[in-house]
Order: C-alpha cells, then structure tokens, then sequence
C-alpha cells in the first residue's frame, strides 16, 4: 500500500512537471533520493519513472484530438451520408512532428541515450542544466520584450519543416542532459526561431506524442513484462494521476503565456538549481 501512495506522488510531480518548462526527469530523480520503492523488481523505477509519462500523452491526445487526428467526416451536400477523408493540414503536421523527432531517434539507435543515462543522469549534473536553462529563458524573454516584435510564427499551420528540424535539434539537448526539460529544451528553441509562445507550447505537446511513447515502449522491453500484482498496481495508479493532473496543467499553461512570458520558469529553475547545489553540499542529497 505504500508504494501505491509513492506512485500517487510521483504521478502528482510527472503530470505538473512534464508541461511546465522545469524539467519532469530532474524532479523524478530528486524526488526518488527521498521517496524510494520498496519490495519491487530490480530496474522498476528506471522503467517507471519514463512509462507513466504516457498519463501526460493521454492528456495531450484527449485535449487536442480534434486538432492532431488526420481522418475526417466529410458530409454529403446531397443527402447521400457520410465518407471519411484524410486532413492534409494535420497530415502535414504530422510530418512536422517526425521530423523534429529524427534527432532523438538517431541517438537511441547509436545508444548515445544509454551513454547519457549512466554519465549525467544525477543530481550535480540536474542542478547545473536546471540553472543554466533557467539563465536562457530569462534572456531569451528580455531580449523579445526589448525589441518588441510580432512572432514570425503565431498560428501552428504556418510552421515549416526548416522550423520542426531546428527545434528537434533542441529537443536532442535535453535527451542527453536531464533537468534540461525536454518541453524547456524545444520552447527555447521555438522562441529563438520566432515562434509565439503559444504555437510554441502547443508544438511542444504534440512532439511529446511520438517522443515519450517511444521511449516509453523501450523501457517497457528493457523491463520486461512479468510484472507483480503490486507493480501493475503501482504503475497504472502514477500513469493515471499524471494523465489527471496533465489536463490541468495543460490547460493552465495555455491560459497563462497568453497574458505572461516563460520567465517565471527560468526563476523557480535557477532557485531549484541552487537547492540541489545546497543539498549536494550539505550530504542530503548523494
């Protein structure tokens, strides 16, 4: 039972942290140096902490269907019923999203991503991106609010390949380094080459789709599937309640950066960054 109740949190601190530009790996692995699994299989959390991330798909998938599924109705003027058609503008949307996640599949089939996980998944290295991306979006939004110019890119549809492939690049960053934050690392990105802070995260949240499915899956192999009652239990409980807490947060984020910029964000990041320092220093966190 008590594992049940850590899977509640860790769902809490997935589905808040996987939207919010602060990082929802740098979290999870802070988190787990004090709340801990007990009593489950070796490798459990290594696979728990990626495969709940598909609550907070759910949640982009259910919030934007309309917006993200290509088959259509199309209804006869003349009475003579329905067909199905497919939306070339969400098609090619779609070939926006692939391109921008070629990167991130090029490390995985190099296993650059298993080199990444055993050198820089720890809290010095989650401490230092933490503070160093939160420097960037503080900059970044200094320099649009000085020069004051309209977004070259402020409607999702007007996004060009040129623009997917760089913000992938972007994306590539915090697949390598965590408390980079995988939505932090392709906003920046975005917000360099134009784009609003709407499209934006809005993009972000569609790249997250394919992105954190397949890793997702990955783990799931590496696992394995003989799991114990208990470990079903606990991981469907922390994918639920972060597909839960996901449409909240979603929604919030969308509602905020329509009146507000990112660098609040940068803030708590540079102020979390320090705490982790302190605590690295202090010996709580080892």
């Amino acid at each position: 039972m008590l594992n049940i109740f850590k899977a509640l949190i860790f769902g809490i601190i997935e589905g808040i942290t996987e939207w919010l530009p602060i990082s929802s790996t740098g979290h999870l692995i802070l988190a787990e140096s004090f709340i801990k699994f007990e009593g489950l299989s070796e490798g459990f959390w290594e696979m728990f902490e990626v495969v709940i991330q598909l609550g907070a798909i759910l949640a982009v998938v259910v919030l934007y269907f309309k917006n993200i599924w290509p088959i259509k109705k199309n209804v006869s003027k003349h009475g003579a019923g329905t067909k199905l058609k497919w939306d070339k503008d969400i098609l090619n949307l779609w070939g926006k999203i692939i391109v921008a996640c070629l990167p991130a599949i090029a490390i995985v089939v190099l296993g650059i991503d298993e080199l990444a996980e055993e050198k820089f998944y720890n809290p010095t290295c989650i401490s230092i991106m933490l503070i160093l991306v939160g420097i960037a979006f503080i900059i970044i939004e200094n320099m649009k609010n000085k020069s004051n110019k309209k977004p070259r890119v402020d409607d999702i549809k007007y996004l060009t390949y040129k623009d997917a492939i760089l913000i992938g690049l972007f994306q590539l960053i915090a697949a390598i380094f965590p408390g980079t934050s995988r939505s932090g690392a392709t906003i920046i990105g975005a917000l360099l080459i134009g784009i609003s802070r709407e499209v934006s995260a809005e993009y972000t949240f569609y790249l997250a789709i394919p992105a954190m499915a397949g890793a997702s899956l990955l783990k799931l192999l590496k696992f394995g599937l003989s799991f114990t009652g208990v470990e079903i239990a606990t991981l469907l409980v922390g994918t639920f309640v972060s597909f839960i807490v996901s449409i909240f947060i979603i929604k919030f984020l969308m509602s905020y950066i329509k009146k507000h910029d990112f660098k609040v964000f940068g803030w708590y990041r540079i102020a979390l960054g320090i705490i982790v320092i302190a605590c690295l220093i202090a010996g709580v966190i080892k």
